[in-house]
């Protein structure tokens, strides 16, 4: 599989994350059915940028930690953007982590 066609089908789970919720680099490697790359939803994830559809800011680590803030310009723009949707953050970490949680729907190939 490519680099290309794994990215692809991340973003495509990232634009059904709704407004309002977030999810997990792992969920999402979970629902592609590649349950232990994780870290390359990451760079998935961070190779985003230049696509406006795909809200990255809804992406963070299993704990709610936004582990993907330094890839955002200016330093609390991943946090403006979650506070934007009613998402609370304190210490760089999504408060009521599991209420705000979506979970992808694992695709059966």
């Amino acid at each position: 599989m490519s680099d290309d066609n794994f990215f692809e089908r991340v973003y495509a789970i990232a634009r059904q994350i709704p407004y309002g919720k977030v999810t997990s680099y792992g969920a999402i490697a979970k629902a592609l059915g590649t349950a232990r790359s994780a870290r390359m939803v990451g760079w998935a994830m961070n190779a985003s940028h230049n696509l406006e559809d795909v809200p990255a800011h809804r992406v963070v680590n299993r704990k709610g930690l936004l582990t993907g803030k330094l890839h955002f310009d200016g330093t609390n723009l991943m946090q403006q953007l979650l506070e934007n949707e009613g998402i609370e953050v304190v210490d760089n970490q999504i408060v009521d982590f599991e209420k705000h949680f979506w979970q992808p729907e694992v695709r059966q190939e």
